[in-house]
């Protein structure tokens, strides 16, 4: 994980985020697992968040931790805000609100979703025991990217119902910037044991 500046506030509250479209795709546990655990992993936060899927919306309350508003470089000189974003409109000098990360992250789970959906039929919502590899694969995919992700042998091995293995594949992605990196390879084994509780 990258060395953050600490210009974050910790408030309490929450906001609420429309998230119907993350709904549709992942289901309600998996959208939980995904709003609660992408912080802690992309900027060290601890968040509650309560998923409405009647409103079809979530509520997320920092609990502890801070939350990166201003964009910073990573560890590897990437322009990164808020839980980990990067990309498109992630410029360095920008600044944004707690909504607008809320948000983008939703947005972003959204998009990067639909694609892991898309070549990974057994994540299926119809089968059963998918919530966690579910999570794990969507929270691979957004780290190192859904095309990386949507090429793996983890995305295979899901395919082929061979749950244990592909957890397993997971702790394969442990580098940035071409080393290994030890915050990345605790990072792998906190999603890998998540995962595992649908190898059972």
């Amino acid at each position: 994980m990258a060395t953050q500046p600490e210009t974050g506030q910790v408030k309490k509250g929450g906001v609420v985020v429309l998230i119907a479209a993350l709904l549709a795709l992942i289901g309600p546990a998996t959208t939980q697992l995904v709003l609660t655990e992408i912080p802690k992993e992309e900027s060290g936060r601890k968040v509650a968040v309560a998923v409405s899927p009647q409103a079809r919306t979530a509520t997320i309350t920092n609990i502890s931790g801070k939350q990166y508003l201003r964009v910073y470089l990573d560890m590897i000189g990437v322009a990164t805000a808020c839980d980990g974003l990067t990309g498109e409109g992630i410029k360095v000098g920008r600044e944004f609100t707690e909504q607008q990360c809320a948000q983008m992250l939703v947005d972003r789970l959204t998009a990067d979703g639909a694609h892991i959906m898309a070549c990974t039929p057994g994540l299926a919502l119809s089968i059963p025991r998918r919530d966690n590899v579910r999570y794990a694969a969507l929270s691979l995919g957004h780290h190192v990217g859904w095309p990386t992700y949507c090429r793996s042998t983890m995305r295979r091995q899901i395919n082929a119902g061979q749950i244990r293995a592909a957890c397993n594949s997971l702790t394969w992605f442990n580098k940035a910037g071409g080393r290994v990196i030890p915050g990345i390879v605790a990072r792998r084994k906190r999603e890998q044991a998540i995962c595992l509780r649908d190898a059972a």
